[in-house]
């Protein structure tokens, strides 16, 4: 049995889960949460409802305190322990609603084209490749490429239908004629009637009945040899800082932000203007018209 797995057979985590189903929670979000309210089970040897109000809040100050967690890592054990006590067992405590974890506010690391060009380059397997490249191009979540179907592909409209995001939100993305050239010649190899990107069997090749898609630790092995073996040295590069330079690399191109905000599907405009520093567009021209203001001024009378 694995470590923990005692928890999450348990009868509150199961209702905590199905709680975030009916909330349209998505996979990911489940895991997190219910992690969090494990580890808030753990930390005081006991059932969840037999926690007082008092005790959650020496918690969260011992984790802050003692612990020295992150605000991001705070933020998401919070989240989810709220939730399991505001919708699971509904307790009105006053706790719930003062407890606000600072959000942490650091900027995405991102790569050029020319780095992309290289990590792509290092890449072993024509799938991977495939993968990626889609995933750079439409600037797609990590999961939503490899949740994608034949169908989603409207190659008379030149879109992608994303209807497996982030918030259970549809949204359609631009495909450029070349990522519809690749996805092509991927799927002939494999010709799965409703994957895009369908699992792998052991002989390296993608196999056509499976009900599975491929592996995600099986291409963020790929990418990180890849990066690795491209030289790029800058810390925080996962497969998700291929969405972030999409966006980078739109807004430099001169697309609205507005619409880059829509083909991300993020919710709110101050979500993606993360981008706006992320960008040296109009940098040139600013420092050009600060000179401009500064020549007017006569430094050696002072």
């Amino acid at each position: 049995m694995k470590r923990n797995s005692w928890w999450y057979k348990s009868t509150w985590c199961k209702k905590h889960v199905e709680a975030m189903q009916l909330n349209g929670k998505s996979k990911r979000t489940r895991q997190v949460y219910s992690r969090s309210l494990r580890m808030l089970v753990e930390f005081f040897g006991k059932e969840p409802d037999q926690i007082t109000e008092e005790e959650l809040q020496k918690y969260f100050l011992h984790r802050k305190t003692k612990d020295n967690w992150a605000p991001n890592t705070l933020r998401i054990a919070f989240c989810g322990i709220k939730f399991f006590y505001e919708h699971v067992i509904q307790r009105d405590w006053h706790i719930l609603g003062i407890l606000k974890p600072q959000k942490e506010q650091r900027l995405p690391d991102i790569l050029s084209r020319d780095e992309i060009q290289r990590v792509f380059s290092k890449l072993t397997t024509f799938h991977n490749y495939a993968y990626l490249a889609t995933v750079y191009s439409c600037g797609l979540r990590l999961q939503e490429g490899l949740s994608l179907e034949v169908s989603d592909i409207d190659s008379d409209r030149m879109m992608i239908h994303v209807h497996r995001g982030k918030g259970a939100k549809d949204r359609y993305v631009p495909l450029p004629h070349e990522t519809l050239s690749l996805l092509r010649k991927h799927w002939s190899h494999h010709r799965h009637p409703r994957l895009i990107f369908p699992a792998m069997k052991t002989n390296g090749k993608e196999a056509a009945n499976t009900e599975n898609a491929m592996a995600k630790a099986g291409v963020q092995g790929a990418f990180r040899s890849a990066k690795n073996a491209a030289g790029i040295r800058k810390k925080r590069v996962t497969i998700h800082t291929l969405r972030h330079s999409y966006a980078t690399h739109l807004l430099e191109a001169g697309v609205n932000l507005r619409v880059i905000q829509r083909y991300l599907g993020h919710s709110r405009l101050e979500t993606t203007m993360i981008y706006l520093h992320l960008t040296k567009k109009g940098h040139e021209d600013a420092y050009q018209r600060i000179d401009g203001i500064m020549k007017g001024f006569d430094h050696d009378n002072q």
